[in-house]
């Protein structure tokens, strides 16, 4: 059972370092929607050529502009597809993590009965624990990543003040994965981590 524990813990430390790694992206992205944003708060009044004032008599000054912050704007979606790729792989990363823990029940010689799955031994966590926190963590990362990938396939040049203020409060919030709910469930399953 203790070889078990040790293997699941050791899952957890993989666990720790994906959601460091989906940290780092969400920052990054609320970065790059923040760059759109200027630029599609800024295009229409590109657009508009009385707001050019003198250089309205340079040629093509208006076309330029707005192609230069087209080129610009098309760059940063690059960018969130991009980090919307590294969100889909610490995705995966945890679902296999999940795959694996659920495997290590069903074969190997380590393999406990579904009553030694229950069991607790003091303060250490039972191997259900193990797995269901896992799965949890996987399933709150997954539909946050559902969610995200959905707001930003709706940003666009056209997106309204209205929609992209509430875009980016769904972005800022990350509402399917409550910090505290992921926190209780290291604190349970290895709580002499806790600092």
């Amino acid at each position: 059972m203790n070889v078990l524990l040790k293997r699941y813990k050791q899952k957890y430390n993989k666990v720790r370092d994906d959601m460091a790694r989906w940290d780092q992206c969400h920052c990054r992205l609320l970065s790059q929607f923040g760059n759109a944003v200027s630029i599609i708060e800024r295009l229409p009044m590109l657009m508009d050529s009385k707001n050019y004032g003198m250089l309205k008599c340079v040629d093509g000054i208006n076309d330029a502009l707005i192609g230069k912050q087209m080129v610009s704007l098309q760059r940063i979606f690059s960018s969130m597809k991009e980090t919307m790729a590294e969100f889909l792989d610490v995705v995966l990363s945890l679902g296999k993590i999940v795959r694996d823990s659920q495997q290590q029940l069903k074969s190997g010689s380590l393999s406990p009965s579904k009553q030694q799955t229950q069991l607790r031994i003091g303060i250490s966590p039972s191997i259900a624990m193990c797995v269901d926190g896992l799965k949890a963590i996987y399933d709150m990362h997954q539909a946050e990543y559902l969610l995200k990938s959905s707001l930003i396939s709706a940003v666009s040049w056209e997106s309204s003040s209205n929609d992209i203020i509430a875009i980016r409060q769904l972005l800022i919030d990350q509402p399917n994965i409550p910090k505290d709910e992921v926190q209780l469930i290291f604190n349970i399953i290895f709580p002499e981590d806790v600092c």
